[in-house]
This record gives C-alpha cells, sequence and structure tokens, in this order.
C-alpha cells in the first residue's frame, strides 16, 4: 500500500491530535517481531495465532505448513485479520492489517521473501525456496501468503488517536 487515502477518527483520537502518519504506521509493520493473525474456520469460529511477519512491497507476508489450522482455514475464507504493536495501554503505536491473503508461488517473490525472513531476524528464520512455497532445513514445507491491505487501522496511545488507512 503506497500512499493511501488517511482518515482519523475524531470519535477515537484526543482533540486536535492529527492522523498517524503512514510512514510511522508502516514503520511498525516493518520492524514488528510478532503479529498476530486471525483467520475463519469453515463453522465460522475464530482462530487467532502469533506468527512472524515480513512487510515487503506493500503487503503483510506470513507462512504457515499446509496442515495447520489457518491453512485449512484460508481454503476457506481468504479474509484474515493480522494485529501487531505494544500491550501497553498508554505509550506505542498498535497497527491491524485487514484484507484476503493470497499465495505467493511466484519463484523471484519467494527467493526475496526468505532472504527479508533472514534478514530481519539476524538469520533465526532461514527459509530456502521450494516449488512454490517455502522449506526448511528438517524437511518441512511452509505455504507462503501476502495480505494486500484493503483497509489498515492505527491506534495511537499515550496521545490516542485512532487512523483509517485505505488504497487510494
Amino acid at each position: 500500500m503506497d500512499n493511501p487515502v488517511t482518515e482519523l477518527d475524531a470519535r477515537f483520537s484526543d482533540p486536535g491530535v492529527q492522523p498517524t502518519a503512514w510512514e510511522e504506521t508502516q514503520g511498525v509493520l516493518e520492524n514488528a517481531q510478532l503479529t498476530w493473525l486471525t483467520t475463519v474456520r469453515a463453522d465460522g469460529r475464530p482462530h487467532v495465532t502469533p506468527l512472524v511477519a515480513v512487510w515487503l512491497e506493500g503487503a503483510l507476508h506470513f507462512c504457515t505448513g499446509p496442515e495447520e489450522q489457518k491453512a485449512v482455514n484460508l481454503e476457506a475464507n481468504p479474509n484474515v485479520v493480522l494485529t501487531t504493536g505494544d500491550s501497553t495501554w498508554n505509550k506505542g503505536l498498535d497497527v491491524m492489517v485487514e484484507g484476503p491473503a493470497r499465495r505467493v508461488t511466484d519463484q523471484r517473490t519467494l527467493e526475496k521473501l526468505a532472504e527479508a525472513w533472514r534478514t530481519k531476524w539476524t538469520g533465526q528464520w532461514q527459509y530456502e525456496v521450494g516449488e512454490e512455497a517455502f522449506t526448511n532445513d528438517i524437511g518441512g514445507t511452509a505455504l507462503v501468503f501476502a495480505v494486500q491491505p484493503t483497509k489498515v487501522l492505527a491506534f495511537g496511545k499515550g496521545t490516542y488517536s485512532h487512523t483509517r488507512y485505505t488504497p487510494r
């Protein structure tokens, strides 16, 4: 999401506060060490799980094993919410990304993402690129997904603000 439409929701913001700049919100997405993914099970119940995600080229990316609950859920319903931020009440910025999760299978994009995972966590997350997915050193496969945001919300704390970003 480049240069999104930015709107402050005054109902949930301190008087006189300005909307959070997109660059600050994007920085939270780029630097987050942990993100929470919410998917929907086939029977309508929510499923929430923490994971590591990478912001690259305007989308938030995550991966999962093909048999994991989140992968099963995405087969039936690709719509997700990803959240990250600070668990304190009076400081920081919490960010929510909403949109459909789409499989990433392009070799070049997978290679860029594998490098992004290695770089972001100083080598702790090592993926190789296999046939339309990541692989790891113990023979596992990880499906890779991209979420192009349909909406992003940023919740400023301390000085409270509620900023909404939508694609142009």
